[in-house]
């Protein structure tokens, strides 16, 4: 049978044939095409005929340069899997009329294992959620609501799963003060200072050293805990029912793991509240929608309300503030360490990257007093509403 595969840039047609196979009768599958645009592993849609029991599945090939430790990074995707599920089997009421699905980790054909390592490469295969499609831009507030209470709905779904059964599969991952003692490393040995841009966003991250350690030092105070968090709930991470327009779902759970619900709730924030995108190169024009802002805490509200504690809702503002200045910093030390994290497509892609990040960071300080009353706006509506 000849297959239709559709090839980026750095598989052949073979192997990924020969990867499918493993997973699943090769006499079922019609095609493999590459999916999303995700800037760290490899992802594949494998599409099967009517003989097989689903119309389709997900392949990918984790980045063990970014993931050291894959199988650790698969013990956090079935503990969570099996967690959800046993959650979605009691009808949580929040869920009453809608439908939320979890990606699940595949069996080997063999049933060995739940990965294969072919080649030193590192695969496995998971669920596809079906008639649900993500975006790289906000479309409209409802867009935004929805995005919003499927985080809510995820925090929700994996509050009580206990921290110490998922493994920490990225050391100081979404720490800023890990991210700007590295920033401080690869600067000090780099050759590109005198360029303008470079100097520029520098001087903007040197600005504001003081107090890149908000979260952490709140958290060391006990004024905040550690809980499981996504890790990455940027908006193309969200799932929209295509015909409802609902969110029915979070992908790419690999950064998975223990954190500050602060890390998911503004990193969410600052991929859909600028409505240029995080690859525009229009950096003049890049700033935070407050509105955006007010529909997607609307949406996670709904639901968070009754997990969020009055400390939670104080360092709301600063997580906002701070994770896309943390995004830059570390967007600017990868193109200064020759482009080893982040996947880039051209020269300066991520120092493009950088300057997005750093352009919505001012445009949330200089915004700064209407975003603290719009969060105390949202605190006084949820103590009501309790």
């Amino acid at each position: 049978m000849r297959l239709n595969v559709t090839l980026p840039f750095s598989s052949s047609k073979s192997i990924l044939e020969t990867i499918a196979g493993l997973f699943h009768p090769s006499e079922q599958i019609d095609g493999i095409s590459q999916l999303g645009s995700g800037n760290v592993n490899d992802t594949f849609l494998v599409t099967l005929n009517r003989s097989a029991s689903r119309s389709a599945f997900v392949m990918q090939r984790l980045n063990t340069e970014v993931f050291e430790q894959p199988e650790l990074v698969m013990g956090n995707l079935l503990k969570l899997g099996s967690h959800v599920e046993q959650r979605l089997a009691q009808k949580p009421p929040e869920l009453l009329g809608r439908r939320w699905e979890v990606p699940r980790v595949l069996p080997t054909l063999d049933a060995d294992s739940h990965w294969v390592e072919h080649q030193g490469e590192f695969w496995r295969s998971i669920t596809h959620i079906g008639a649900a499609t993500t975006t790289d831009v906000i479309q409209d507030d409802q867009h935004a609501r929805e995005l919003g209470y499927g985080l809510g709905m995820f925090h929700h779904l994996i509050s009580d799963l206990a921290t110490d059964e998922l493994a920490d599969t990225l050391e100081n991952f979404h720490i800023a003060p890990a991210y700007l003692a590295e920033f401080d490393l690869v600067l000090s040995g780099s050759a590109d200072q005198s360029c303008r841009r470079i100097a520029e966003a520098v001087s903007f991250i040197e600005d504001r050293r003081n107090g890149i350690d908000v979260l952490e030092q709140a958290c060391a105070r006990g004024e905040l805990k550690r809980r499981p968090i996504h890790g990455d709930p940027k908006i193309n991470n969200v799932m929209i029912d295509d015909a409802s327009g609902q969110a029915v779902g979070l992908i790419d759970l690999d950064t998975v793991k223990p954190g500050l619900i602060h890390y998911d709730i503004g990193d969410c924030l600052r991929s859909c509240c600028n409505r240029l995108g995080e690859e525009t190169l229009d950096t003049k024009n890049v700033s935070f929608d407050l509105n955006l802002c007010r529909a997607i805490l609307e949406g996670y509200l709904s639901i968070g309300r009754s997990f969020l504690t009055p400390e939670d809702f104080r360092y709301l503002p600063d997580c906002i503030r701070l994770i896309p200045l943390e995004l830059g910093i570390r967007f600017l030390t990868d193109h200064l360490s020759g482009d080893r994290y982040f996947r880039t497509t051209r020269p300066q892609h991520n120092l493009d990257r950088a300057e997005v990040q750093l352009a919505l960071t001012r445009s949330i300080e200089n915004q700064w007093t209407e975003l603290k009353s719009l969060i105390e706006d949202l605190f006084r509506e949820c103590e009501t509403a309790q």
